[in-house]
């Protein structure tokens, strides 16, 4: 207290100035309404510009937390897109198209490999959330891979950039329908096999999962036709698709699984 006393008396020359300036400065500001509105700009623009900082450096620190919700909110509706897909579809007219069979789990890509012959991706979600071997991956974009192996916290998807990898797709402007599978070639581009020489193939035309089997529904997008050829000694094309998805680019996933699959899986069993 008393160092306080002593700055004052030290500085009371100095202190008596500034006190006298600033209530002037007050009278000013009061009596002129030109200096007021001065006075009231700089002073908002001086708060408008910190709290824009502070609104800023928030929203930094928030992009985790709103990509995560981010991720949940495409996670309900990719369920209800493709769960009313299933419900629409003629060939789901029985007692099943009452139900939801497709549980979306949203997860996040460790690691992504894309330059070898068989590519794996390692995703953040394992047996502690539900995954089991063969259960679809894609991303907001298309089709990415099938889980091949499970632990507590983590999975490996086996990519569409696998030369192992076959998956049903189709032309979307008809029910033709192959196999897709990779050449080992061009991580931008896969293969589509076994579509019959009847089908009206054009460059451009989308393919999309065929949902002829439990693993994926019918729709996911795949890519497009870049290229195609005619097999003329088995009367099938030969189809380059450009992938949606840039393989090399990837971060947030989806996980399907068919809640249906034992059911189909047991049906079709009982039919061998």
């Amino acid at each position: 207290m008393q160092q306080i006393v002593n700055f004052i008396i030290r500085n009371k020359s100095f202190l008596l100035f500034l006190l006298l300036f600033l209530v002037s400065l007050g009278f000013t500001i009061q009596s002129h309404s030109f200096h007021k509105s001065k006075f009231i700009n700089s002073a908002n623009f001086l708060t408008g510009g910190v709290f824009n900082m502070s609104n800023t450096v928030s929203d930094y620190f928030g992009l985790k937390k709103q990509n995560k919700l981010l991720q949940e909110e495409n996670n309900t509706l990719k369920s209800l897109l493709y769960n009313v897909k299933t419900e629409n579809d003629t060939a789901f007219i029985d007692s099943t198209r009452f139900n939801k069979p497709y549980r979306f789990i949203p997860g996040q890509i460790i690691r992504n490999s894309y330059s070898k012959t068989n590519n794996v991706i390692l995703i953040n979600k394992g047996k502690n959330d539900s995954l089991k071997q063969d259960f679809g991956v894609i991303t907001s974009k298309g089709i990415l891979g099938i889980v091949d192996k499970t632990s507590a916290d983590n999975a490996t998807v086996l990519s569409v950039l696998n030369t192992t990898t076959r998956i049903s797709a189709q032309l979307k402007k008809t029910n033709h329908f192959g196999t897709i599978s990779w050449d080992a070639k061009s991580p931008k581009y896969i293969q589509l096999t076994e579509i019959p020489q009847i089908a009206p193939v054009v460059i451009g035309d989308t393919i999309i999962t065929s949902g002829r089997s439990a693993i994926f529904p019918k729709g996911v997008p795949v890519g497009t036709v870049a290229k195609f050829n005619l097999d003329t000694a088995e009367n099938y094309y030969e189809i380059t698709v450009k992938l949606f998805n840039d393989m090399t680019n990837l971060e947030h996933v989806y996980v399907i699984e068919n809640t249906n699959k034992n059911i189909l899986k047991n049906l079709l069993n009982r039919n061998d």
